[in-house]
């Protein structure tokens, strides 16, 4: 089975919707997604995720399925951001605090350290764990552990239209790399794609490969700029 994992375009914040830019960027999405060839698509309930995913759904002739679990979670909270005043979350703590402490780099300490103590961050992100392993045994794959039991082999190949954040605890989920060391190193730009396949190296378990992460060839492909919402440093 393939799953794709995917940021929705470009966001029109304060309109929930997608920007000019951000629906050119879900056409050319969608033109590629169509020619992989998709079983099902799901989507978080934000209008962004939902107005991406039905650019695809329209040229694969398929319904969205909307799970909660796959919106962006609520850890907006770190520090105020210059740029509007606003909360920044916690993935876009700086990098040079996340690798400068060692209890980040771990999964019995990366929520044990300052400004991730509260018990919010790792119940939330168990809660996303438990919506992700329904959906994969869903479709075939029992998590067991750091691998998954294969229930049902299959070709399937499955896209989850999400956000940055949530597209960062994909990545970590399905790769054991823990949050903070995820979100110190990855970013997924509007309308990025992150491809995984798990891997079925003998009939009893599957592990997920990454194929791409944070992929936006469709964008080059279009000729269309990438563009950079949720960098703080320099822009791409």
């Amino acid at each position: 089975m393939r799953l794709y994992v995917i940021r929705h375009a470009d966001p029109d914040y304060p309109n929930h919707s997608l920007t000019n830019a951000g629906r050119l960027e879900a056409q050319a999405l969608a033109r590629r997604l169509a020619a992989h060839g998709l079983d099902a698509l799901y989507a978080s309930p934000l209008p962004r995720a939902q107005m991406t995913a039905q650019y695809t759904a329209d040229l694969l002739k398929l319904p969205i399925t909307t799970l909660d679990w796959l919106m962006e979670p609520s850890w907006f909270d770190y520090e105020i951001d210059p740029a509007d005043g606003g909360k920044m979350p916690v993935w876009d703590i700086p990098g040079e605090i996340l690798r400068g402490n060692p209890a980040f780099h771990a999964w019995e300490t990366w929520s044990t350290a300052s400004p991730l103590t509260e018990t919010k961050y790792a119940a939330d992100y168990e809660t996303f764990v438990a919506g992700a392993d329904a959906l994969l045994e869903e479709h075939g794959y029992g998590r067991d552990g750091n691998r998954y039991r294969i229930l049902s082999a299959n070709q399937k190949r499955i896209a989850c239209f999400c956000h940055n954040g949530s597209a960062l605890l994909w990545l970590a989920m399905l790769l054991h790399i823990p949050p903070p060391v995820v979100w110190s190193g990855f970013w997924h730009a509007p309308s990025a794609v992150s491809t995984y396949l798990f891997e079925e190296r003998s009939k009893e378990w599957a592990v997920p490969r990454a194929l791409s992460i944070a992929d936006v060839s469709h964008l080059y492909e279009a000729r269309l700029p990438i563009q950079p919402r949720g960098i703080r440093g320099n822009n791409v």
